[in-house]
């Protein structure tokens, strides 16, 4: 799921680097840290963005760390990635300074956010960046009315996991400026990445939203009506009349809140 959000969302990514690249200036761009770095969704669009960087890419998941090797080596980038099997919430790993901080989805899942920022702060050179990208909520695909089940299945859904995260992830919704403000950051921009693709939809597009759904089915079993997990169970159907495949009305619609800083003290 995660490689397919990154093929979905590379026009807006790219978007975003360039403009990181812009607000550095003339600081250079060589050695670059990528938080939670998962499949490596942040850590190529950086590579393509700066050709000088390499990248430290931090993840507590050692089956997503081998997935990033192997996708490295399949695009000749072993050499620029160093992938670094760490949990943030046990303390700060030995890092090379950096001049670029890339923390994506990755910052509400710390135990102490405050005192993570604070390392970065620590670790980021003066005049370097840290760009915080944050989504509270899955991209949403379907229309209201599918014409069978009752109206407002994904919105029933995403209701249910607002629920669960908030729960377990008690800064999901964060003021992050003033956390980041606090750690000794200057926030230069803030905007939100916003993906939204019209049907009729691409294949990779399609596959995004099978699996986002098959994701959420899974993390709601428990939760879900009878009605509304049927109608999901319809929907992820390979072939059918309901099929996900063989609908017309699909989108993708996501929001990312971004904020871009640099260190100031």
């Amino acid at each position: 799921m995660l490689d397919l959000d990154a093929e979905v969302a590379a026009t807006q990514l790219a978007e975003l680097t360039t403009r990181a690249a812009h607000l550095a200036g003339d600081h250079p761009i060589r050695d670059i840290l990528d938080i939670g770095a998962g499949t490596g969704t942040g850590t190529f669009a950086l590579l393509r963005r700066f050709p000088e960087a390499t990248v430290t890419a931090i993840d507590t998941s050692d089956e997503m760390l081998s997935h990033l090797r192997a996708s490295a080596a399949r695009h000749n980038l072993a050499d620029r990635i160093h992938p670094l099997r760490a949990d943030l919430d046990e303390g700060w790993p030995t890092t090379p300074r950096a001049d670029l901080i890339w923390a994506s989805s990755s910052m509400h899942h710390m135990a102490d956010p405050d005192r993570v920022l604070r390392d970065i702060h620590t670790t980021l050179r003066p005049g370097g960046l840290l760009t915080v990208i944050e989504m509270e909520r899955m991209p949403r695909f379907l229309p209201d009315d599918l014409g069978f089940g009752t109206p407002g299945m994904e919105a029933r859904c995403h209701s249910l996991l607002d629920e669960a995260r908030t729960a377990h992830l008690p800064h999901i919704g964060s003021d992050w400026p003033s956390r980041l403000t606090a750690a000794g950051f200057t926030i230069l921009e803030s905007r939100d990445l916003t993906v939204d693709i019209p049907s009729p939809l691409p294949e990779t597009a399609i596959r995004y939203a099978h699996a986002t759904l098959s994701r959420i089915r899974s993390a709601l079993a428990d939760q879900l009506s009878p009605e509304d997990a049927a109608t999901l169970d319809a929907l992820l159907t390979m072939e059918g009349p309901q099929a996900l495949r063989t609908r017309t009305d699909l989108r993708v619609h996501s929001t990312r809140s971004v904020w871009i800083t640099t260190r100031t003290r």
